[in-house]
């Protein structure tokens, strides 16, 4: 490990939770429009199926959280290793 408190969250974990729950939302919000076609009614408004695109949303979300977590994660193994190679 680098050292750190595993308490605390970086940036990217939080862009992670962040961008699952957006995700979730917009998974959910799919799952509802689909209900109209199933049951034989009309369809919901185009704003329902507007918030369906936040699945998108969420993942990218979650991916760029993903990448920042991985270049601070390259950041603090390149310090240690500096750290550790002077005399």
């Amino acid at each position: 490990m680098s050292g750190t408190d595993d308490n605390t969250l970086d940036r990217g974990d939080l862009l992670v939770r962040i961008g699952g729950v957006v995700f979730a939302v917009g998974a959910v919000a799919t799952l509802i429009t689909f209900i109209p076609l199933f049951a034989g009614t009309e369809p919901f408004p185009t704003a329902a199926y507007a918030v369906s695109m936040l699945m998108g949303v969420g993942f990218a979300i979650a991916g760029a959280g993903l990448l920042r977590s991985m270049a601070q994660q390259r950041r603090r193994d390149r310090a240690a290793q500096s750290a550790s190679a002077a005399p």
